[in-house]
């Protein structure tokens, strides 16, 4: 699947470099950091070699995996907090001990 625009492309190439060990994870920030967790080096490969020509620069609504993945992944952990938090103050209201 190709990339949809020029930062999407340059997003791949950036996430593709740190996969292949060229530069570090850790220079990774937003959309590349999610592509990196979430598409395999082919599916990277494919985005990043992108011809740019014709492109627009930016894309409001990609259809990009890793934008599903990560919203997958707050969403679950979000979930988990209050669940956790939840737990947490019934406990405390029983013992009286809640604080607000």
């Amino acid at each position: 699947m190709p990339a949809k625009s020029k930062a999407q492309q340059k997003a791949a190439g950036a996430a593709l470099a740190a996969k292949r060990g060229e530069t570090k994870r850790a220079a990774l920030k937003g959309a590349s950091k999610q592509m990196y967790d979430s598409m395999s080096e082919k599916q990277l490969d494919e985005f990043a070699s992108t011809k740019r020509k014709g492109k627009p620069d930016y894309v409001e609504d990609s259809p990009i995996p890793a934008k599903k993945a990560a919203r997958k992944k707050a969403a679950k952990k979000a979930a988990a907090t209050r669940k956790r938090n939840a737990s947490k103050r019934k406990s405390a209201a029983k013992k009286g001990t809640h604080r607000r």
